[in-house]
């Protein structure tokens, strides 16, 4: 019996020529990645040495990666002091790959991640965050995990318990209409499937569309798997895979690709028509209550931003200015903008991206995860509504649980920032 693309990495992991769905397997990891709640982990790594002989060594420094990016600066004495614990863990440790809070290297880890070549097709990579599940775009099996799991990769170096899930085949083809993007995709599958249609599963995403998608585009694919419960969500690695990493993140290792079985076994067979798709709104408060633009427009907005890790790329950053070149922001509403790292940042600044936003009236805020939480920066008002790019809206996000939140892509928010209301981009983005 044929194995699905996950199967084989875990096989691999494991160093078994095949695992079978249910199987209680523990593979080895090639990338643990923290953010600032790495503290956590890393209080618990010296828990797992306190009364042996032995010294608290993870296994393998060169394996970890630390980003700071959810509170960045610090908003508080409390958040600086954990800062500065792992800032001392890491120099201890010899880890490598840490990104403390800088502009020539700073970023949301699941940029940085790619960015920098950390991630590579067939890795096993385990992070103290859900959206860890980006990193499938790069043909890796990525989920999330918790602190004490993480505590525990540290020392051992391989993942504990981990049941091999069952995959299901998301085969979509045709050619995304203009103002339709990979968010709007991804919403739509959310929609369709909800937000526990695939509970415990992986999400393996194959079709035209996705051999033409660009890895930023698989990569906002992959972040939102998470929130239809997806373990993991991934796109079998190709020559676009090859490209981005060789031509963007520099990587000269030699990269193997691979892919599942012609006979693989999959759960179910999900099939969309990406050009019959229109732009997607996910409204308040969950993330599959979806709507065509069509049926909110209209609703008025106080904030709109755009960013995180789900749509704060070049290209995200590029589609808003387009439409907001030459136009200003309604006065009734503000919109803030997140790079998803300082080098998108400059980049976006050398091609006047940055300057046509804040001309029309945009605050460009330092690169993290900002309003994305609501804890650090951009919380919302009692009873404000925000349209944001980010991948969450549960009561609560963005800092109020008094407010509203429409998740939306980047084509949308910039329409809707011109009209201070939901407004599809097709209606004149141009």
């Amino acid at each position: 019996m044929g194995m699905t693309y996950v199967q084989k990495i875990l096989a691999r992991a494991c160093g078994k020529e095949s695992v079978e769905v249910g199987d209680v397997v523990e593979p080895k990891v090639h990338l643990a990645m923290s953010h600032e709640n790495g503290a956590m982990a890393m209080n618990q790594f010296v828990e797992i040495y306190k009364g042996t002989d032995l010294e608290a060594k993870v296994w393998d420094p060169d394996r970890i990666a630390i980003i700071f990016d959810h509170r960045i600066p610090a908003e508080s004495a409390k958040t600086a002091t954990n800062q500065k614990k792992l800032r001392d863990f890491v120099v201890n440790q010899k880890i490598s790959k840490f990104h403390d809070i800088r502009g020539d290297e700073g970023g949301i880890c699941h940029q940085i991640l790619p960015e920098y070549g950390y991630v590579r097709p067939g890795y096993v990579v385990v992070g103290t965050d859900s959206h860890t599940t980006s990193h499938g775009a790069l043909g890796a099996f990525a989920f999330g995990i918790g602190a004490t799991e993480m505590a525990a990769v540290w020392t051992l170096g391989h993942v504990l318990n981990v049941e091999v899930p069952a995959t299901i085949k998301v085969d979509v083809n045709g050619k995304l209409a203009e103002y339709v993007g990979p968010k709007d995709l991804i919403l739509y599958l959310i929609g369709k499937i909800t937000a526990e249609g695939a509970n415990f599963r992986v999400l393996e995403y194959h079709g035209d569309t996705f051999k033409n998608m660009s890895t930023s585009g698989r990569l906002v694919v992959c972040n939102m798997s998470v929130e239809a419960g997806a373990t993991s969500g991934i796109v079998p690695a190709d020559d676009e895979t090859l490209r981005y990493l060789k031509q963007e993140a520099g990587v000269s290792d030699k990269l193997e690709l691979f892919g599942p079985d012609d006979d693989a076994v999959y759960e179910q067979v999900i099939e969309i028509d990406a050009s019959t798709l229109a732009p997607q709104i996910a409204c308040p408060h969950m993330v599959d209550n979806i709507k065509t633009v069509d049926e909110v427009a209209g609703t008025k907005i106080d904030q709109i931003v755009i960013g995180s890790c789900t749509n704060g790329r070049l290209d995200d950053l590029e589609a808003a200015a387009r439409i907001l070149k030459g136009k200003k922001i309604a006065r009734t509403t503000r919109m803030l903008v997140f790079p998803a790292s300082w080098r998108i940042y400059r980049e976006a600044l050398k091609r006047g991206y940055l300057n046509d936003l804040s001309e029309a009236g945009a605050v460009v805020c330092n690169p993290g995860c900002g309003a994305c939480l609501g804890v650090h920066q951009g919380a919302l008002g009692d009873n404000e509504v925000a349209l944001a790019t980010t991948n969450r809206n549960f009561k609560g996000r963005m800092g109020n649980p008094k407010a509203e939140v429409y998740l939306c892509s980047p084509d949308v928010a910039a329409a809707s920032a011109v009209t201070g209301t939901i407004t599809d981009p097709r209606a004149g983005g141009r």
